[in-house]
């Protein structure tokens, strides 16, 4: 027996079809952004801002009509300072979701554990943190400072400005503060600094129990020489490490510290009085004036819907990447990787201190060097900075592996590591 159509079922079920298939549509014409940052675990007191930062940039670009002609979708996972998940949710964004860029990572060790999926799949990551250097990779933009464009810098500083003699080299236990530090002990020797008057600690990630080791900087720093800490400490360790200072009484003027990741994120939680006059060296403050940061400051307040959130240095990594990326897929028609690496070569935009970011030949941009002194209110009073920006350098000049090498990823050369006296490329391309 024939039944009977129900009226009005049949062109509900058409349209909730075309509905689903509208939408469908939508999200594979839809240029995909993947977000690698650490929401959970002791990164993410540093990376859930990066993610938000992410977050504001799609909804701007979007405001502005999108990009090719497409919207802009975040795909935002957590690798929960785990880094062997990083390896896997990157893989989960470039083979699942078929994003076209990555904006992630923050320690050495999630993008050390992210790079080989990358070159797999052939993959784009934005990389926004300072590192250690010694890395070039074809599918990585270094949007974040080379050890030349910070850690150089501030020991040059401590050095010509303080009159440190002593040093205390205090790091978390992996590959950046280590790396930093090899290149920092060495450049230290070729200064005249003798190993007795260099002293090298590191802790574990979330380390929270520094009574011990700050006794031991303090003892370190009562030989009747100035001592300064020169400090590679990462995420929610640096909480407790600042506490313990201050409680031992230990100020700027008698032992000073320059950080390398601590900004104004890292001191937003914590009572900053007792830290006045500690010093941290970026590549961006929020408290530069110019006309690009107060726009940059109010785009970030307006979005987050807080006056009292601040701004700092990798978020401002992640919008001159971004700005580059955008401009680049313009430049190249297109969100294929190939196409995007080659367009991003000498790509310039208007960083956040008033001047402008290049994107060079090794991957790495040119950046303003500025040391900060942490001041009451949790802000930086930039003390010193360099004249102009300074190309970042893939390969120190201060390890004898590495001196000889370049990164150019233009033709002919197209490698990571060039060997300048071999003329050859070696081994793998980063």
């Amino acid at each position: 027996m024939m039944k009977k159509r129900i009226p009005g079922k049949l062109p509900s079920l058409l349209a909730a079809s075309a509905l689903i298939f509208s939408s469908l549509a939508q999200a594979a014409d839809a240029i995909k952004v993947g977000v690698l940052h650490s929401l959970s675990g002791t990164m993410a007191i540093s990376e859930t801002t990066l993610k938000d930062t992410v977050l504001m940039l799609v909804d701007e670009q979007n405001k502005k009509g999108g990009l090719l002609g497409k919207k802009l979708e975040a795909v935002v996972v957590d690798p929960a300072s785990n880094w062997p998940l990083f390896a896997e949710k990157a893989r989960e964004l470039i083979e699942k979701d078929k994003v076209d860029v990555v904006f992630g990572c923050w320690t050495s060790v999630s993008r050390k554990s992210v790079l080989p999926v990358f070159e797999e799949l052939n993959g784009l990551l934005f990389y926004p943190v300072q590192y250690e250097g010694e890395e070039s990779s074809r599918n990585v933009f270094y949007t974040g400072a080379a050890p030349n464009q910070q850690a150089i810098p501030a020991v040059d500083y401590f050095m010509n400005e303080l009159g440190v003699e002593r040093w205390v080299l205090a790091g978390t236990d992996y590959v950046y503060p280590r790396t930093t530090n090899k290149i920092l002990e060495a450049y230290l020797k070729s200064k005249g600094v003798k190993d007795e008057d260099i002293m090298i600690n590191y802790t574990p990630f979330g380390h929270s129990d520094w009574q011990s080791i700050v006794s031991s900087i303090n003892k370190f720093g009562s030989a009747g020489k100035k001592t300064g800490v020169v400090s590679t400490i990462n995420g929610d360790a640096n909480v407790p490490f600042y506490k313990e200072l201050g409680n031992q009484g230990i100020s700027a003027e008698d032992i000073p510290v320059v950080a390398f990741s601590v900004g104004e994120e890292e001191l937003s939680g914590i009572d900053t009085k007792p830290l006045v006059g500690h010093l941290a060296a970026w590549n961006y403050f929020m408290s530069v004036d110019s006309p690009e940061n107060d726009a940059f400051i109010s785009q970030w307040h307006k979005f987050i819907g807080d006056q009292k959130r601040v701004t700092n240095d990798p978020m401002e990594a992640h919008v001159i990447g971004f700005n580059m990326w955008v401009k680049a897929v313009e430049k190249a028609g297109s969100t294929d990787v190939d196409k995007v690496e080659q367009a991003m070569i000498g790509m310039s935009v208007p960083n956040m201190t008033g001047g402008i970011a290049v994107m060079n030949k090794n991957h790495h941009l040119s950046k303003p060097v500025l040391i900060g002194e942490i001041q009451d209110d949790g802000q930086f009073e930039v003390v010193w900075s360099t004249d102009g920006t300074v190309p970042g350098d893939a390969w120190s000049d201060y390890l004898p592996g590495s001196k000889d090498l370049i990164s150019d990823w233009t033709a002919p050369i197209q490698c990571g590591n060039y060997n300048t006296i071999t003329k050859k490329c070696s081994g793998q391309n980063y």
